[in-house]
């Protein structure tokens, strides 16, 4: 047991341990006692938790902490049993092989045992029996380790709305007796395309958020990549698609550092410091697109993570290969039709053949209910006009796409725009 430390160093590193632990251990523990029992490991992980807060400060950090932690959930799951088996209408057969399942879990497994607890733990949680709001939602608490409140943050509703999404995606686990595996083959594709929409989802909320003061959740994209990487190494799930996702994921996250300025302003995309991307990340996003090209099949994450590869390739924004871009959009256009994706061609467009045709590109998108309040329509609109020379109309759209309330970072950047004297 090392010696006492100061309560501030403690706090930082029971989270820092609690954001990489805590769905391992209720992986772990979920394998023992099944998904039905789901609250009960998240408490006591939770417990374990508030119990290393109050004790580290003055009894020391134990050697092994991780160890530590893990040790104190999995006593406290069998303190719970035990004492529900004294119960008259609790099923004591039902508490014996529970109790007898935690008492045979390891105190430390492999990390590859681990793992493939975890990659179980995530295809319980996307299981298509969950409704499709609430699968992020679960996969962000039991796997990720994230609480109510920087879930319901993340989604920008009430906490409450979250803890309901999440009652129902337990109950549903629970009524229909869904088992803690990763699913046989015959039913992957149908589950695993489940889990990568997850994960892809779970990152976007991270890398752009629609509302609020933080335009980026730093911890949510390291969270998608984790579980990203998860996915593609392991040799049952590991195919094209799971690595075409991980490759656009790491892609974009190598830009994290230059989307904003040392002060928390928005950095276009022409006026990051290409020089200051992670390098790092883009030759592992490089590494498994080549592994995403091993098939046949070519899905939508295939091609969009051609269009980040082509901004990570680029030395320079000038050197961007804007028909290579505006191809891979046309070809996710034809397949996944989406007002979102015809926005973002539209400003391949632009770049490849100037505002105008830009602003034609976005003609029939007024309107469109999936975009009625999506700030980046009005924006979009603004910056083509602007380029245009057209100051009047540009401040009429960057005025409606204020009005949509975008994160501060953007809010700050309209506003930026709409003081420049030559705009008015």
């Amino acid at each position: 047991m090392a010696t006492p430390g100061r309560s501030s160093d403690v706090d930082l590193l029971v989270d820092h341990l609690f954001r990489r632990q805590a769905g391992r251990m209720v992986a772990v523990l979920t394998r023992a006692l099944g998904p039905e029992n789901l609250d009960l490991v998240e408490d006591v992980v939770q417990e374990a938790l508030t119990r290393a807060l109050r004790h580290w400060p003055f009894r020391g950090v134990p050697d092994d902490p991780a160890a530590w932690l893990y040790r104190v959930a999995r006593n406290r799951a069998l303190d719970v049993l035990r004492r529900r088996a004294r119960f008259p209408d609790a099923p004591v057969e039902v508490m014996d092989l529970l109790e007898a399942r935690l008492e045979k879990a390891p105190e430390a497994v492999f990390a590859t045992e681990i793992a493939d607890d975890e990659l179980r733990l995530i295809f319980t949680c996307c299981h298509p029996a969950v409704q499709a709001d609430a699968r992020v939602a679960l996969t962000l608490k039991t796997v990720c380790g994230f609480g109510v409140r920087e879930i319901a943050q993340a989604f920008l509703v009430e906490e409450a709305a979250i803890a309901q999404r999440l009652v129902r995606a337990k109950r549903r686990l629970r009524d229909r007796q869904i088992g803690y595996a990763v699913p046989a083959p015959v039913e992957l594709p149908a589950r695993l395309r489940s889990v990568l929409d997850v994960i892809y989802l779970l990152f976007n909320k991270g890398y752009a958020a629609s509302g609020g003061d933080a335009l980026i959740q730093a911890d949510i994209c390291r969270a998608a990549i984790r579980l990203a990487g998860l996915v593609a190494a392991h040799p049952v799930t590991g195919g094209p698609t799971a690595h075409a996702l991980t490759a656009l994921l790491q892609f974009q996250v190598a830009r994290l550092p230059t989307r904003l300025d040392d002060e928390g302003e928005l950095l276009l995309l022409e006026e990051q410091d290409r020089g200051r991307w992670d390098r790092q990340a883009i030759a592992a996003g490089f590494r498994h697109l080549q592994q995403a090209g091993r098939g046949e099949d070519v899905s939508d994450f295939h091609l969009q993570a051609g269009i980040a590869a082509c901004h990570a390739a680029a030395n320079d924004f000038a050197a961007t290969d804007w028909a290579a871009i505006l191809g891979y959009y046309d070809q996710l256009v034809t397949r996944s039709p989406s007002p979102v994706l015809a926005l973002n061609r539209a400003v391949a467009v632009a770049m490849l053949d100037g505002p105008a045709a830009g602003l034609d590109a976005i003609a029939g998108l007024d309107g469109h209910p999936a975009l009625v309040r999506y700030y980046l329509l009005p924006a979009t609109r603004a910056e083509f006009l602007r380029r245009l020379g057209r100051p009047g109309p540009a401040r009429v759209a960057w005025r409606a796409a204020l009005d949509l309330v975008p994160p501060a970072p953007v809010r700050r950047f309209i506003e930026r725009r709409l003081a420049v004297p030559d705009e008015s």
